[in-house]
């Protein structure tokens, strides 16, 4: 008798990418570099501003390719994560661009102000209200200052995320590995039953008409 157990899964549980805190992150960061670019930039003659905003928004929308293709390549889910953390790398450094330009210093680990925006990052949570107070503040360095803070914790999650993948991808193979395993699993399933195919005695396999019809 076969075995009652269902059939292994081809397509793993994927998409699902409003969970992610990566994702939550980085709708925070491009939704803020969008009211910056316009509150502290030039309107016209300035790429910046749409570079900053391509990176933000590249960094959110490759999350979520990245999700949604889970499911059936792994190798394309990793490829994407990895383009969201460079292009959220390349908007990082812009944040730092604007404030050395302007002489305005970047909080780093013995600023006064740098304990209670590690707080605040790690608010749980949290979304763009819970920053707009200080994204949409008038001191042009408390608004860099803040969303650089948001794109550096937003790339530290993101590269923890590209390691899990890298073991997930390590442990479970691709799409290609576990159609192999999957069928490999119900043949020996059927095996297991005594099924095998019907074999018709004496003929010809190159005869098209099908045995059970009368022969002329």
């Amino acid at each position: 008798m076969a075995s009652a157990d269902p059939p292994p899964r081809l397509l793993p549980p994927h998409g699902g990418y409003e969970s992610l805190l990566t994702y939550q992150k980085s709708r925070i960061v491009y939704d803020g570099t969008v009211w910056f670019t316009r509150r502290w930039l030039p309107s016209y003659g300035d790429r910046t501003v749409d570079q900053m905003v391509q990176a933000a928004r590249s960094g959110k929308q490759n999350i979520v390719e990245g999700s949604a293709a889970s499911g059936t390549s792994r190798e394309m889910e990793l490829k994407l994560t990895n383009v969201a953390l460079a292009s959220l790398r390349e908007l990082e450094e812009d944040y730092r661009d604007f404030l050395r330009t302007r002489q305005l210093p970047v909080w780093g680990s013995t600023h006064p102000r740098r304990r209670w925006l590690s707080t605040l990052n790690r608010t749980p949570g949290a979304d763009y209200e819970t920053f707009r107070e200080f994204i949409q503040s008038d001191d042009p360095e408390t608004a860099a200052n803040v969303l650089l803070g948001l794109v550096a914790v937003t790339c530290y999650l993101l590269q923890r995320q590209v390691r899990s993948q890298e073991q997930g991808f390590l442990r479970d193979g691709g799409l290609r590995e576990r159609m192999t395993q999957a069928r490999k699993t119900w043949r020996s399933r059927q095996g297991d039953s005594g099924w095998c195919p019907r074999e018709e005695k004496g003929r010809d396999p190159k005869d098209p008409r099908d045995p059970s019809e009368p022969k002329a």
